[in-house]
Formats: C-alpha cells, sequence, structure tokens
C-alpha cells in the first residue's frame, strides 16, 4: 500500500536567492547616489528618475524576501539605511540644489525638516506592528516620489509663469515641510503588501497595474505626480473623515486605538 506523505517540510531556499533582496536594495542605494550627485550637477529631470527607480526596487526587494523565505534582520536593517539615503538624504539634496538653497534660512528649515521626519518615519515603521493593514503616517518612499514627481513635471513646464515665480516657491518650501510633518502624523496611509495578482481580483489588479504602466509610459509627466498628489492627499482626507465620523459617536477603525510611539 502506497503511503501518501504529508506537510513535508519545504526545502530551505537556495543559498543564491538570499543574494537577490540584498542585491536591491543596493541597487536602491546605487540610484539614490546617483539622484544625489545628478541634483549636484545641476541634472534634476535624472535625479527625479534616480529616486523613482529606487522607489521601485524598494518594493521589490521587499517582495521578493517574503515570497522566498529569505527575510532576515540583516536585510531589514540595510533596507532601512537604505530608504534613508534614497527617500531621506536625495530629495532633501534635490530640493535645496533645485529651488531652496534660494530662499537661505527657510530653504534649509524645510529640507531638514522633511529630511529628519523621515528618518523619524522609518524608525516608527521598524516598531510599527506589521499586521496592521495601513501605515501610521506617509512612507518615506511616497514622500520622495511625491518630490520626484514634481520635479519631473516641471521640467516639463517649467516654461509656465507659475513655475517661475515666488508663490510657486514658497508653496515649495510649504510642501516639503507638509511632507516632513506628515511622515511623523498618525494619519492613514493605504498600504500596497496586500495587492497581488491572485485570487478573485487578479484580473482587477492586472488591469489596473497595465493601465498604469501605459500611463507612465506614454504621459509620465502628469500621470505620475496625479498618483503622487492622490495618495499624498488620501491620508490627509481620510484623517478628515475618521475625526468627523467620530465627533458624530460613530465608532473608529480597528486599528485606530493603537498607535505605536517613537522609542526615546
Amino acid at each position: 500500500m502506497d503511503v501518501i506523505e504529508t506537510d513535508r517540510p519545504k526545502p530551505p531556499p537556495k543559498r543564491g536567492v538570499y543574494i537577490l533582496p540584498s542585491a536591491l536594495t543596493t541597487a536602491n542605494i546605487f540610484f539614490g547616489f546617483y539622484a544625489i550627485t545628478s541634483a549636484l550637477a545641476g541634472e534634476f529631470d535624472n535625479a527625479a528618475k534616480g529616486i523613482g527607480i529606487a522607489i521601485v526596487l524598494d518594493g521589490l526587494d521587499g517582495r521578493i524576501a517574503r515570497l522566498t523565505g529569505t527575510t532576515s534582520k540583516f536585510g531589514v536593517q540595510l533596507d532601512s539605511l537604505a530608504d534613508a539615503i534614497s527617500f531621506g538624504i536625495a530629495p532633501a539634496v534635490v530640493l535645496w540644489q533645485w529651488h531652496l538653497s534660494a530662499y537661505s534660512y527657510w530653504g534649509w528649515i524645510a529640507c531638514f525638516t522633511y529630511l529628519i521626519g523621515g528618518v523619524m518615519r522609518l524608525a516608527r515603521f521598524n516598531t510599527q506592528n506589521p499586521e496592521l493593514k495601513h501605515f501610521l503616517g506617509l512612507p518615506i518612499p511616497a514622500a520622495a516620489g511625491c518630490i520626484a514627481a514634481l520635479v519631473h513635471f516641471v521640467q516639463k513646464y517649467g516654461h509656465w509663469s507659475f513655475f517661475q515665480s515666488h508663490a510657486f516657491y514658497f508653496g515649495l518650501i510649504g510642501l516639503t515641510l507638509i511632507l516632513g510633518i506628515m511622515m511623523i502624523s498618525t494619519a492613514r496611509y493605504g498600504s500596497f503588501k496586500n495587492f497581488g495578482f491572485r485570487g478573485r481580483i487578479a484580473s482587477r489588479n492586472i488591469l489596473l497595474m497595465a493601465l498604469l504602466l501605459a500611463g507612465i509610459w506614454f504621459f509620465s509627466h502628469e500621470v505620475l505626480l496625479a498618483f503622487a498628489l492622490i495618495y499624498f492627499l488620501s491620508g490627509i482626507f481620510g484623517s478628515i473623515r475618521r475625526q468627523i465620523q467620530q465627533r458624530g459617536g460613530l465608532p473608529a477603525g480597528k486599528d485606530d486605538p493603537k498607535i505605536p510611539t517613537i522609542p526615546a
């Protein structure tokens, strides 16, 4: 009689598989450094593209590590350091070199607020409950994406008089300050970790991904900025909606009461 084996332990991943997530994280650092050097050379569109590629790599390394079962404490720490470079230091340098250095103290304060907000956001993320379905505070890759998308957009439409006015420059300072503050806020932002291509919603997700990629391919300047701003504003409007619901006596979401604090 044949014996049916059940619950057979899965073989450990091949040794080379462990290198792949770290290699993607290293590539993330490479493009973050590329963005910094491009900004210092005055090539701001290339700097924005470098940050954009780093965002894609940041999403891939974690997903691949989870799919292959190769997550490790070393990988988590390396990923945090990579994010601090590519999405903290790089966007701050890009903003400073792009326009904000002309406004001395206010420009410096805005860039530093963004940077320290991003670093504190990473520290809180490392102590956050991984089972939460939402991010608490604007994720630092999304904040960097807003800056990169704006720079990429203005590089195409910079001839508009508005982008050469003081109103735009002061608005840029305000946006930089708000991004830094939103990263350490308790606003809830949707997570893309559960965005997959299996199950009942696979067809919908594939269609959405195809439309997004097509839009980026043909209209990258407009689509990337629209996508970044919609995600950025979603947390703000979501917080306003929950405040209205709480004042109206409606129960808060199940993820609301337990908000991790930043360790001293």
